[in-house]
């Protein structure tokens, strides 16, 4: 068990290293290609945010555990909305407008439903309910591309517009072709990092739910999902340090957009992500209802305060203290 948990440690931080390398390659890259600072925004940093989620959920996918892939999805989105944004609104208060908000929230709200849409049907999330998926994310990231450009001043544009820009060490207009090359270097250094990070990483994960005697779904929706959240977690919690706690707010819901929409759905077009009861009576709903605290909390003031973040953070405390009474049993 102790080199399953050293093998985790190494993983996680690969899978890091991996996100951050990829994401500073890809988005300089789709600048010097002319794509606009808001749709590099919206697509390249949400996903590469989002990318160990991805390599972790498709490894245990293509290793027969989706167990894990469910689990560190769920927990993933619990995670985000409860843990990041409680500590981080603890740290300093999130000062945003709930208008500049609203529509990706809810957004992420709805597509809460789609586990519970295949665990209804046939009791997972299927290949057609997978390319439904990808077909949202498709209309999603569109109407989100032609709103936000009409909207330059919103405080969610002006916010994704400089972490974009912080990410960046040169403008695509001085870029030479040394620095056009190193930039794809990093690129494709950190996808590397990210497939054989994400590889050891379920296996570890795998091992150490074996030699505990709990099941996948517990693994994936704690310690998977957990491991795997780094880079929001970092990104959130060096922003509020900065004084941009609002940045975490679009960071962490955009990740849970990506999170259901592109891996739930990637995955389950490479195989059926089985969704089980415990999956679909406890993890989901959990989810959703996290989700939906964080709607009053945005709403009071325009401002998510200290005391609102201690509740999501005490929530998540409590989620996690469930979950290990939970496993208790099977150990």
């Amino acid at each position: 068990m102790l080199i399953s948990l050293v093998i985790l440690g190494v993983s996680v931080a690969v899978l890091t290293l991996g996100a951050e390398l990829f994401v500073r390659g890809a988005s300089t890259l789709a600048l010097r290609a002319g794509v606009s600072p808001l749709f590099v925004g919206l697509t390249v940093v949400g996903f590469g945010t989002s990318s160990p989620e991805l390599g972790a959920s498709m490894s245990a996918t293509l290793s027969g555990n989706a167990g894990i892939s469910i689990g560190n999805v769920i927990g993933s989105n619990i995670f985000n909305i409860a843990f990041i944004l409680g500590l981080t609104a603890m740290i300093r208060p999130i000062r945003i407008a709930f208008s500049a908000v609203r529509r990706d929230l809810f957004v992420a709200l709805a597509i809460c439903v789609i586990p519970l849409i295949g665990f209804w049907t046939v009791g997972a999330v299927t290949r057609p309910l997978g390319v439904g998926c990808l077909l949202l994310l498709a209309v999603y990231l569109t109407a989100a591309y032609f709103k936000d450009r009409a909207a330059q001043q919103e405080v969610q544009t002006r916010a994704e517009a400089e972490v974009v820009s912080s990410l960046l060490t040169e403008t695509p207009r001085t870029m030479t072709m040394g620095s056009f090359l190193f930039q794809l270097f990093l690129g494709l250094m950190g996808l590397v990092l990210l497939i054989f990070g994400a590889r050891y990483f379920v296996t570890s994960a795998t091992d150490l739910a074996l030699s505990l005697g709990v099941s996948e779904l517990i693994i994936g929706l704690t310690i998977v999902a957990v491991g795997t959240s780094l880079p929001e977690l970092v990104t959130s919690i060096v922003a509020a340090w900065r004084g941009n706690a609002d940045v975490a707010v679009g960071n962490v819901i955009g990740s849970n957009i990506f999170n259901i929409l592109a891996i739930l759905g990637g995955c389950a077009i490479v195989g059926p992500q089985p969704i089980g009861w415990e999956a679909a009576y406890v993890g989901v709903p959990l989810m959703i209802l996290f989700s939906v605290a964080l709607i009053p909390f945005v709403r009071s003031g325009g401002v998510l305060s200290r005391r609102e973040g201690a509740v999501l953070f005490a929530g998540y405390l409590l989620y996690m203290l469930l979950i290990v009474l939970r496993a208790a049993p099977e150990g």
